[in-house]
C-alpha cells in the first residue's frame, strides 16, 4: 500500500468554513500528502478551517506537528479547530496539551457551531 492509499482527504465548504476530513493513517509516510492538502486550503484564505480527524486510525507525532503548524499559519487571518474523539486522535492531542493551543471538538457539528459563533479562538 502506498502512502497516498494509507490516507484519505476530502474538502467541503460549509457556510464559508473549509472542512478537511482526514481518514486512515497519519504518519511520516503520509505526512507530505496531508501537508500538501492543508497548504492548498491555507492558500485559499478561508474565514475558518476545521480539520476533522474522525476517520483517522493512527495519529503519529508528525500529525500533531502538522496540526500546530496549520494553527500557526491560519490563525492570523482565520479561525481554526480540530475534530477528534477517542484514544487514537483526541488522547494524543490532550496528553500533549495541544488542546490548549487550538480548539478541540468531539464532533464536526460542535466545531461548526463554535466557529459560526466566533468562539473558537485561542
Amino acid at each position: 500500500m502506498s502512502a497516498s492509499q494509507a490516507i484519505s482527504t476530502s474538502v467541503q465548504h460549509v457556510d464559508g468554513i473549509a472542512v478537511l476530513a482526514v481518514g486512515g493513517v497519519v504518519d511520516l509516510a503520509t505526512s507530505a500528502t496531508l501537508e500538501e492538502v492543508v497548504a492548498g486550503l491555507v492558500d485559499e484564505r478561508p474565514v475558518a478551517l476545521i480539520i476533522d480527524l474522525s476517520e483517522v486510525t493512527f495519529l503519529a507525532s508528525v500529525g500533531l506537528q502538522i496540526l500546530v503548524a496549520t494553527h500557526e499559519k491560519v490563525s492570523p487571518s482565520a479561525r481554526y479547530a480540530v475534530v477528534a474523539a477517542g484514544p487514537v486522535t483526541a488522547r494524543p492531542i490532550q496528553l500533549t496539551r495541544l488542546d490548549d493551543v487550538f480548539p478541540l471538538h468531539a464532533t464536526l457539528d460542535d466545531a461548526l457551531a463554535d466557529l459560526r459563533d466566533g468562539d473558537a479562538t485561542v
